[in-house]
């Protein structure tokens, strides 16, 4: 029966950390379902979901921590089974722009949450103009779920963008 890990590895940033860590699953035959990797400040970060079988997992899961500390990498990992699927009437990509102040993607996501909105992905990175200013660009990939107006969810987050001081679009993918 197939089975499924998450993989979290953290550490200074340098080639062939993610190589390293896909040959490791590769070598057991499990398959890399899903993986994110981003660098923040020097830090390499990577998250990858594996499945395969049940000695797979678990050969995976026990070479991990010598990996990791071969690689200098604080590593983590968790099973789980697969996220059951919910109805889904659209898929939205919500982006949005403008000064960086403190509470915004709280805020942001705050509403999604109180309307029982999936967020799927988020990407937030903050850039620092001519004139010395920090501007926020965030992209947020969510799914309106079955019996939610996707309308009432636009005319709501686009109000706040407006609060926000925010220039943005919520559009369909």
């Amino acid at each position: 029966m197939s089975q499924q890990l998450v993989i979290t590895a953290i550490g200074t940033d340098r080639t062939g950390i993610v190589s390293k860590l896909a040959r490791l699953v590769t070598d057991y035959n499990a398959n890399i379902i899903d993986s994110r990797m981003a660098v923040f400040g020097n830090e390499f970060t990577f998250i990858m979901l594996v499945q395969g079988d049940q000695a797979a997992i678990s050969k995976i899961e026990y070479l991990i921590p010598s990996l990791g500390s071969e690689l200098d990498l604080t590593t983590m990992t968790k099973r789980t089974t697969a996220r059951p699927r919910t109805q889904v009437v659209a898929h939205y990509v919500l982006d949005y722009s403008g000064p960086d102040r403190v509470g915004t993607l709280g805020a942001i996501t705050g509403l999604l949450a109180s309307h029982n909105i999936y967020i799927g992905s988020l990407q937030s990175a903050t850039a620092i103009n001519n004139d010395n200013t920090v501007q926020l660009h965030s992209q947020i990939t969510v799914e309106i779920p079955l019996g939610i107006n996707p309308s009432a969810i636009e005319t709501a987050v686009m109000a706040l963008l407006n609060d926000l001081n925010l220039n943005g679009t919520f559009a369909m993918r």
